[in-house]
């Protein structure tokens, strides 16, 4: 995803120079007009704002000590990565005192919002710093403070609750339909017209009746998130059966060799499942 959003920041109009730890993705936007720098501490040491958009809670912690090191006072470190609440207050508060600043900017919408530049920014931080942050955000179609440090990133665990429980539904939806002997694809239109409708089965349902399980977003990095979930819940005393259940049964996805596949072969694994199957998985979940 970094590397249209990166795209767009050139279209933009902006001087950029971008870092990759798999230095060949970066020949594209070389290719466009961005410099690439050799390190973090490089980028950092010429940037005044950087945003980074990497995979886990400790990739993150790695690159933003790494610009810390490069980087002058008053460096902007704007994180769009889904990582821990806390990690996220943890960063703010620990660079902070060192000159810098931290936003936890999470960002949803998927890869076709980043390629089309359409994505939503939950921001996190302090709110002049955000102020300088958002003009510049020209992937985004929304961007908005939704409250302090760490804020943005809890905005995401409840936008990624809501994404975990919209994927089971279409998936388990579609594939009660397949063993109903029901039509698929009128069963898609249909339904996804109604209440029932979601971003899952307008962009998932297609993928489904075509049985292309490419990625999209791969099983094994959404993975993190539930997780992630999971944890905060705990911390805050909130319930997330759903999310706990959609863990569950991508853990399982994972087991069939389906990691590397789109989320929405998650559709597979139901089809597999018998109801005193799933019943067990229940009460497990129970226990």
């Amino acid at each position: 995803m970094g590397a249209p959003m990166a795209g767009h920041l050139l279209t933009a109009g902006h001087d950029l120079a971008v870092w990759n730890r798999t230095a060949e993705k970066t020949d594209p936007l070389r290719a466009q007009g961005a410099t690439v720098a050799s390190s973090p501490e490089e980028l950092a040491a010429n940037c005044d704002i950087v945003f980074l958009c990497v995979n886990r809670t400790e990739d993150v912690q790695e690159c933003v000590h790494a610009l810390a090191r490069g980087g002058q006072r008053g460096l902007i470190i704007v994180d769009h990565s889904t990582i821990l609440p806390s990690a996220a207050k943890q960063l703010y508060e620990e660079i902070k005192p060192q000159g810098f600043h931290f936003v936890d900017a999470p960002i949803t919408g998927g890869s076709m919002g980043a390629q089309k530049g359409q994505l939503t920014v939950f921001c996190g931080g302090d709110e002049d710093v955000i102020a300088q942050v958002v003009p510049n955000l020209a992937y985004a179609k929304r961007a908005e403070r939704v409250g302090g440090s760490g804020a943005g990133q809890m905005m995401k665990m409840v936008n990624q609750i809501a994404v975990a429980n919209s994927l089971l539904g279409l998936c388990e939806a579609m594939s009660f339909a397949k063993k109903a002997g029901l039509d698929l694809a009128q069963t898609k239109e249909l339904v996804g017209a109604g209440a029932a409708g979601s971003w899952a089965f307008d962009n998932y349902g297609p993928k489904i009746l075509a049985e292309d399980w490419s990625p999209g977003f791969k099983i094994t990095s959404q993975r993190k998130d539930p997780d992630y979930c999971e944890r905060t819940a705990q911390e805050i005393g909130a319930a997330v059966p759903g999310t706990a259940l959609v863990d569950t049964l991508l853990a399982l996805s994972e087991q069939d060799g389906l990691g590397q596949s789109t989320t929405a072969a998650l559709f597979q694994t139901l089809l597999k499942l018998t109801f005193d199957e799933a019943e067990v998985i229940e009460r497990g979940l129970d226990q």
